[in-house]
């Protein structure tokens, strides 16, 4: 960590602090990265620094979103005299990610140890401003990674995968051991690559009807398709689906969703013509 000898910080659960203190993990993480001069980086809760140091000394630009004012106080310290620093004491969730791309910038390439109880709600906050990400490079609660690069048939497969699949290509790169923080999380944690589609490779014609359609399906897992839609097709007068509705859901593919979800789009477009 970034001079943690001369700064004594204990972690606040209430933010899911684990600061990251491994310097072959960082390192390795910088790698995997692989920041360079005219980058536009977005560090997302840069904690006491381990990260922030390699990240400026590549010479990118660095925008860091820190949540705590004495981290934020302490990273504004060290770094004062770095021109291509800029530290926003703030919530990442409550951020405009649109508003960090300035005019003529490359898109935004995003990394952070995000806390586990906010980790699915930034990705998906992040996602809504897409076309401003390049990529974006997370340590997240393996778990939580097994899911968003789970294929259909595994285990966990499911919603957070599918419509995360939707938006990105997905790679689960390392896995991250509880030793390599303070304190220790008792989780193993892993770091993930997500690069949004340039353009998206099965387009849905509603996105919130895609949403519903996921939820509804995974709604109880042992289910048959036909049984965990059976509402909406009610609703919405669909007597047939382009899949086989005896399938359980986590069987489908992300393309099969978005082709179930158009039908039921179309339907309802068509009610109200």
């Amino acid at each position: 960590m970034a001079n943690g000898d001369s700064f004594q910080h204990r972690a606040r659960k209430r933010f899911g602090q684990n600061f990251l203190q491994d310097p072959h993990i960082i390192r390795r993480i910088v790698e995997a990265l692989h920041p360079q001069a005219g980058d536009s980086l977005l560090e997302i809760g840069p904690g006491q620094g381990a990260l922030t140091s390699l990240l400026l000394a590549s010479g990118a630009r660095v925008q860091a979103v820190e949540l705590d004012r004495d981290l934020a106080r302490y990273l504004n310290a060290q770094h004062h005299h770095a021109s291509n620093f800029h530290l926003i004491q703030g919530d990442i969730l409550k951020t405009d990610i649109a508003a960090l791309r300035s005019e003529g910038e490359p898109p935004l390439r995003v990394i952070g140890n995000l806390p586990y109880n906010i980790s699915t709600p930034c990705i998906f906050h992040l996602l809504q401003a897409r076309e401003h990400i390049q990529d974006m490079l997370f340590m997240l609660q393996r778990e939580v990674v097994e899911r968003l690069a789970a294929v259909p048939g595994e285990k966990n497969y499911g919603r957070l995968g599918i419509m995360a699949q939707y938006h990105c290509q997905i790679e689960h790169l390392f896995d991250v051991p509880p030793g390599a923080f303070h304190p220790a999380p008792k989780v193993t944690s892993a770091m993930v690559q997500l690069v949004p589609h340039a353009s998206l490779p099965h387009p849905a014609e509603d996105h919130q009807m895609l949403q519903r359609v996921v939820r509804e399906a995974f709604s109880a897992r042992r289910k048959t398709l036909k049984n965990g839609l059976r509402p909406l097709m009610k609703e919405t007068g669909v007597q047939e689906l382009p899949v086989d509705t005896s399938l359980r859901p986590e069987t489908l593919s992300v393309a099969d969703y978005v082709r179930i979800s158009n039908v039921f789009s179309l339907h309802r477009s068509q009610e109200h013509e």
